[in-house]
């Protein structure tokens, strides 16, 4: 099979040069994204990601909304992370107003952000398996997604966004029934990951399309700035998680993944052992759940308790202002960082006091994966393109914001 076509540039006369748009509503672009493509028969001459069709402004929203409403608004920019884009918020603030999160709910924390990285690693082997023809893949991985997301409307109600994140805790504890499915979650799916395994690891079809495409190395994912499953599957071990440890990560022992080909092959093998390790730290984590509260006792951020409110007039007045008019973190800036399924998922927050944020700005990991795209596919043939978009994995909300 062609792989790619060096010096393609000269191969071929201007006037046979012929333009393409792929999407942006085109499936295997993984959302609006448009691929200006110059082809010299099906080989790709170059290639250039069009991005703003799912502008949705909200950066600029955040400045008019309370921190508590900001979580609705964060959570749905990278809608198959949802729990990390929460505490990369949650944990700005925490750290601006320095609050404590009590050691179950950060526990809860881990065991959420976990299994919304094995939710989203699903989709992505499941959809990319479609897009080369491998249709029973797909339905292996959402029939297992779907017990995820039951786990999350057990805990909240809510399936793609479990919306439990408060400044200095969780809105709710888990119930018994979701811990006792959690357990049966992690104990069955190795068995399921074996299954994708012999389905695709070894598939002549899969290995062919996969290996020595997009290949995007070392070098070039410190060029722009690509993170997660992409620069580890360069060679290199950065994971937030391990670099700035939050939650408590550091306490927790699983591994990070790397391969060195830099290739669409290696990211797959990356996301597929970050599932197991992923079940490894649910596993740990349902081990420290202790009993305790979930949500701190510092009362500039945390409603009064229940049984306050029909015996102390000033536990009603206090619920009343932060509902109505939200918390007030001391004027600053800081940014924190997470680990969300895509990469190093970022927040820059700005404070001037008020009980909104002046600024937030979101480095987001897909944004990065879209530029690089420019660079990873010319000389490949226009079968390809639709692998190399796959391979990074990028959400286009993630990416107009």
């Amino acid at each position: 099979m062609v792989k790619a076509i060096d010096n393609s540039n000269e191969l071929w006369e201007p006037g046979e040069i012929m333009e393409l748009n792929l999407g942006p509503q085109h499936p295997s672009t993984h959302g609006v994204l448009r691929i200006k493509l110059r082809l010299a028969g099906e080989v790709v001459i170059s290639a250039e990601p069009v991005i703003g069709y799912l502008h949705t402004g909200v950066e600029k929203e955040c400045e008019t909304r309370t921190y508590h409403q900001v979580f609705t608004l964060v959570d749905r920019l990278d809608y198959l992370s949802g729990p990390s884009e929460e505490q990369a918020f949650a944990g700005a603030v925490e750290k601006l107003m320095d609050v404590e999160v009590p050691e179950r709910a950060q526990v809860i924390r881990v065991i959420l952000l976990e299994l919304s990285r094995i939710a989203s690693h699903l989709i992505w082997v499941g959809t990319s398996a479609l897009e080369l023809n491998m249709s029973s893949v797909f339905m292996y991985c959402f029939a297992e997604r779907e017990k995820i997301l039951d786990l999350f409307e057990e805990m909240s109600g809510a399936r793609m966004f479990p919306s439990c994140w408060r400044v200095g805790g969780l809105s709710r504890d888990l119930n018994p029934e979701f811990e006792d499915g959690t357990r049966a979650f992690i104990k069955d799916f190795p068995r399921l990951w074996k299954d994708i395994d012999q389905l695709l690891t070894n598939n002549y079809v899969w290995c062919e399309r996969l290996k020595g495409i997009a290949n995007i190395d070392a070098e070039m994912c410190k060029q722009y700035m690509c993170t997660g499953p992409v620069i580890r599957g360069a060679g290199i071990a950065y994971d937030i998680r391990k670099a700035y440890p939050y939650l408590g990560y550091d306490t927790y022992e699983f591994d990070i993944p790397t391969y060195k080909e830099s290739d669409a092959y290696a990211r797959y093998l990356v996301r597929m052992e970050e599932m197991n390790q992923s079940v490894r730290i649910i596993e740990q984590g349902l081990k420290r759940l202790k009993p305790g509260p979930v949500i701190t006792d510092n009362r500039k951020v945390a409603l009064p308790p229940r049984s306050e409110l029909v015996t102390s007039m000033e536990a009603v007045i206090h619920q009343f202002k932060l509902v109505s008019e939200g918390i007030h973190p001391p004027a600053g800036e800081l940014y924190n960082c997470v680990e969300s399924a895509r990469g190093e998922l970022g927040m820059y927050l700005v404070s001037d006091g008020s009980h909104r944020p002046y600024r937030l700005r979101v480095r987001s990991p897909s944004f990065s994966h879209v530029e690089v795209l420019s660079k990873t596919m010319n000389g490949l043939i226009l079968s390809d393109v639709v692998v190399a978009i796959a391979s990074v994995d990028p959400i286009l909300g993630d990416v107009d914001r």
